[in-house]
């Protein structure tokens, strides 16, 4: 079997394998027949030289407290049905974790189809992608604030909805910076990322802004689906969920993605939320060092550990490592001898991603001690959990 990056000559058998993987149907967007920049396609080839695997490498930054972290996310794993169960993922997976660790990425994140496979390869459960529906007659609706403004946004208002975007994510741990080559080549047609957007502005500056689906018909199953809603005030937050509040009349359910904290889902009624669908996202490490060196940490954070660590597909991952943390940065060094803490590299992940303290981990056989409390491994994951927002 030969892995290799794909060619424009390997684009047609590519969007073959993956219709029949994901069952996609016959219209085919016109990035899967040409390059895109920000992205590196891998295939696995048997002997005939037929196309039996592919994988797709998304040059991401991701932000981790302030901080942007390059990233190698991971869409679009298909293996041909009569190829599967004979190591054509392992083999496409080793190469894109080598070629993303040649080119400076330090983390990765995925959507499993199914979680096993990847957590062979050194990816771990590390939160969930919501989409949850609401009755649009039980959200609140408050008196207008008299300086706020809202109206219907343009394309000329995508460069401020980004800068807003930015606001509320880049302190947040996980979250993509949506900046960088591949959001750049999708953004080209220079058109609304949905039916529709929703501005709320103070004094002529955004504080607040919706995207948004408006569906098929008016009757009782008509849903008004929210792709994002995000304020950086509480007044904005308020304006905005009554904005929404009034497509009661046509819309009877309001569909969105809740960023747990945020602004905007503080205000949203949801205990009466029923659960639309949920996307378990996986993490890994591809460069240990550059994870712990390239993130933010937060300032009052302070302390050296040292820990012996087990990547068996990185392999450059492996060995014993000090993680010193102070003054708002860290460092990861490789040291002599061995740690009486050891982290299996999926350990590594839940602890940076925020998604377990090292006490849990331990319990699952991710964490191995020797004579030593685990408790000095929660310096890794201080900061709060990881989100996502974007689905790939």
């Amino acid at each position: 079997m030969l892995v290799r990056e794909l060619t424009t000559d390997d684009l047609d058998a590519a969007w073959e394998l993956g219709r029949f993987a994901f069952g996609g149907g016959q219209e085919r967007p016109a990035s899967t027949s040409v390059d895109v920049p920000g992205m590196t396609r891998y295939g696995a080839f048997d002997e005939a030289g037929r196309l039996v695997g592919k994988a797709v490498d998304l040059h991401h930054d991701q932000w981790w407290s302030g901080r942007t972290v390059p990233a190698a996310d991971v869409g679009g794993v298909a293996v041909a049905p009569e190829a599967r169960g004979r190591g054509v993922a392992r083999a496409m997976l080793t190469a894109l974790l080598a070629g993303a660790h040649d080119r400076g990425a330090a983390v990765s994140a995925l959507y499993p189809t199914v979680a096993a496979p990847y957590r062979a390869f050194g990816w771990e459960t590390a939160g969930v992608l919501r989409t949850v529906d609401l009755a649009t007659s039980r959200l609140p609706r408050h008196r207008s604030a008299p300086h706020l403004t809202v109206r219907a946004g343009t394309p000329a208002d995508l460069p401020a909805v980004a800068d807003l975007y930015e606001q509320v994510t880049r302190h947040l741990n996980g979250m993509l910076t949506r900046r960088g080559k591949l959001f750049d080549f999708f953004a080209a047609d220079g058109g609304l990322p949905g039916d529709g957007l929703t501005l709320v502005e103070e004094d002529g500056h955004l504080v607040g802004y919706a995207t948004w689906q408006r569906g098929s018909g008016y009757g009782a199953d008509s849903v008004l689906t929210v792709d994002e809603a995000l304020a950086t005030t509480a007044e904005a937050a308020r304006e905005l969920v009554g904005v929404l509040a009034r497509w009661a009349s046509v819309a009877p359910t309001l569909r969105l993605c809740p960023l747990d904290g945020d602004a905007v889902s503080v205000q949203l009624p949801l205990e009466a939320a029923r659960e639309h669908e949920r996307n378990l996202w996986m993490h890994r490490p591809v460069d240990v060092a550059r994870a712990v060196s390239a993130r933010g940490w937060p300032d009052h954070a302070r302390g050296v550990v040292d820990f012996g660590l087990t990547d068996p597909i990185a392999e450059w991952n492996t060995g014993t490592w000090r993680l010193a943390v102070a003054d708002g940065a860290a460092e990861l060094t490789r040291i002599g001898g061995e740690a009486d803490l050891r982290l299996d590299v999926r350990g590594f992940a839940l602890l940076y991603a925020g998604a377990a303290r090292a006490r849990s981990v331990a319990q699952t056989g991710l964490l191995h001690t020797t004579g030593v409390e685990p408790d000095a491994l929660d310096l890794l994951g201080v900061g709060g959990p990881a989100h996502l927002l974007d689905y790939f």
